[in-house]
């Protein structure tokens, strides 16, 4: 599922930079040096859903684990950064909240498949 989810996003902000900061930030992107960076998340967007969807049947290994570990850092580092874009700065536009909700989501999946993972005895599925 962030394989998919991600992948949209990154050709999103690849493709139309000021469409999608529009509906999470309620903002205008409108700089030269602003739409390239967009550009440049959606690149990495679309690298972080290419390791997802390489390590989807890797269930245990410490490859596996890592690309987990990794998207649970990225999710709580998103939560972090649009929580922190609304209550401290007061921007946000009509995809901010479902977008921290899904990757809340995420996150507790993510923890879910690590914990699953590294109980005794025991091998959970490690899709990201």
């Amino acid at each position: 599922m962030t394989a998919l989810l991600e992948a949209a996003t990154g050709v999103a902000l690849m493709a139309a930079p000021p469409l999608v900061v529009s509906l999470l930030l309620g903002v205008a992107l409108d700089t030269p040096g602003g739409l390239r960076v967009a550009q440049v998340a959606g690149t990495a967007l679309l690298s972080i859903a290419l390791a997802c969807w390489l390590a989807r049947d890797d269930s245990a290994s410490a490859a596996g684990r890592g690309v987990v570990t990794a998207v649970l850092l990225y999710n709580v580092l998103i939560v972090a950064v649009f929580t922190y874009s609304k209550l401290a700065l007061g921007i946000a536009g009509i995809g901010l909240w479902p977008t921290v909700a899904a990757h809340t989501a995420s996150g507790a999946w993510c923890v879910a498949c690590l914990r699953t993972v590294s109980a005794p005895g025991r091998t959970g599925h490690v899709a990201p």
